[in-house]
């Protein structure tokens, strides 16, 4: 049993480890830049070190300074939570190398799944279906237009690194593929620090749906069923559901082929701790292989509910080296989270860092939020702008989203602009009722005269 871990991030995701830890009976370690000072998971842990400034490149993301705090508090293991360097092998092995275990794949797992075109490699070797692309990567426009002459338009341009839609474009034709291509390049490599592009045929109306998987030590690999993700914007996910929509209708088969695609690319890359693999799916009932997130997802709870699977625990006692030991892990009733961000949605997403002067959480029957925001808090610049998750559960979509509509008309926060009334208005969409809904939802909900039926229900 490890006697203290320190978390190695910020926010709600942090607050989430320290609650399993504490349910554990493990003592816990905080790292914190100078503004988050007084952040909730600051407060909340045992011990707690400053590891710099402001911006994460000065704090979160050096290796060394948190290397150096979990040295001096004498750790067992790093938790690294999502984002920073939760994906990071070299991470991973100084931390083997300093006899501090990783809460997370192996190095060895997250080389083989490296970067999304090293994991495309891996998926074609297990079979599992692929998008048309590049056979590698893409290292110059001229090279990028014959690869898109090839496939065909519309083509999306992706980074091999990192995630959260940056380093992304779709491109129609040789103008937007020759701007998409160098765009993608320079936001790629200010992002991650790697400017490798490749291309793929471009899904139109296209589901996005995931499958959580849990691997041991022992060889034992499991999925917990799928996430519908799709509704987004700019590639970044703003509402999940589980199960999918997608699957309850004519697509009903699709559930048993993706999640056994899913476990044959963990196997093919021998992966341990939890981990996400990623598709697409058409409206004809086609899946392509994306990316594995080789790390804890920020829509993770809605698998909880409806599993009751706490997932960070499982990542613990995997980490320990214990089988995994369950049971009954079919997913029952249904779970819907909306990420609560600092932003105005009506003024194209716009940040909205500051000091929050009333909060006030939902709560009752199937209402979870998992949050670090409180009244007095100020949400610094530096970061993400997601400060909360707001999840439900019902024994049917239908009592999910019902009640997702009353908690959302619960929460209440002042002194910022949020995305609570945005997400509130895409619940009453008739659409979003139906479960009829792909990537591009939200960008027709906000052309013509949809957006001022919504900013008007907002």
């Amino acid at each position: 049993m490890f006697e203290k871990i320190l978390i190695a991030n910020r926010g709600e995701i942090a607050v989430r480890i320290i609650r399993a830890c504490k349910e554990m009976n493990i003592r816990t370690v905080a790292v914190y830049s100078e503004v988050d000072a007084n952040s909730m998971h600051v407060q909340m842990a045992d011990e707690a070190i400053c590891i710099g400034k402001g911006p994460a490149n000065e704090s979160y993301l050096r290796i060394d300074r948190l290397i150096s705090a979990a040295d001096v508090a004498d750790v067992d293991a790093i938790h690294p939570g999502y984002g920073f360097l939760s994906e990071n092998a070299h991470f991973a092995d100084v931390c083997e190398n300093c006899n501090i275990r990783f809460i997370g794949p192996s190095s060895r797992a997250m080389k083989a799944l490296e970067d999304k075109q090293v994991s495309r490699a891996l998926a074609k070797k297990a079979g599992v279906p692929l998008p048309p692309g590049s056979d590698g990567l893409v290292e110059n426009e001229q090279e990028a237009l014959v690869t898109a002459k090839r496939i065909g338009y519309p083509v999306m341009i992706k980074a091999v690194a990192g995630g959260g839609g940056r380093g992304m474009r779709v491109a129609h034709n040789d103008i937007s593929m020759i701007k998409g291509f160098h765009t993608s390049r320079n936001e790629a490599e200010k992002a991650f620090g790697n400017s490798g592009v490749y291309i793929e045929k471009f899904i139109e109306n296209p589901h996005h749906i995931e499958f959580q998987i849990l691997g041991d030590n022992k060889g034992n690999i499991i999925h917990l069923g799928e996430r519908d993700c799709s509704i987004q914007r700019r590639n970044q996910k703003v509402i999940e559901e589980t199960p999918s929509p997608l699957f309850e209708g004519k697509h009903k088969d699709l559930r048993k082929k993706m999640g056994k695609a899913a476990i044959k690319i963990a196997e093919a890359a021998n992966y341990t701790n939890a981990g996400t693999v990623e598709f697409i799916v058409d409206d004809h009932g086609n899946f392509f292989f994306l990316e594995v997130n080789k790390r804890i997802q920020v829509e993770h709870p809605i698998t909880e509910e409806v599993t009751g699977v706490d997932l960070v625990r499982q990542q613990i006692l995997i980490a320990m080296g214990e089988p995994l030991r369950l049971s009954d892990t079919a997913p029952k009733g249904h779970a819907i989270e909306c990420r609560i961000n600092a932003e105005d949605p009506f003024d194209d997403f716009r940040p909205s860092p500051g000091r929050i002067e009333m909060y006030y959480a939902p709560g009752g029957r199937g209402v979870r939020v998992d949050s670090h925001a409180y009244a007095g808090y100020t949400i610094p610049p530096h970061y993400d702008s997601m400060i909360g998750k707001l999840i439900t559960y019902g024994k049917d979509r239908r009592e999910a989203m019902e009640r997702m509509s009353r908690a959302l008309s619960e929460y209440m926060i002042t002194g910022i602009k949020t995305t609570i009334a945005f997400e509130q208005a895409i619940l009453q969409d008739p659409n979003f009722r139906r479960g009829v809904y792909s990537t591009n939802f939200i960008e027709q909900l906000l052309t013509g005269g949809r957006r001022e039926l919504i900013e008007e229900k907002a």
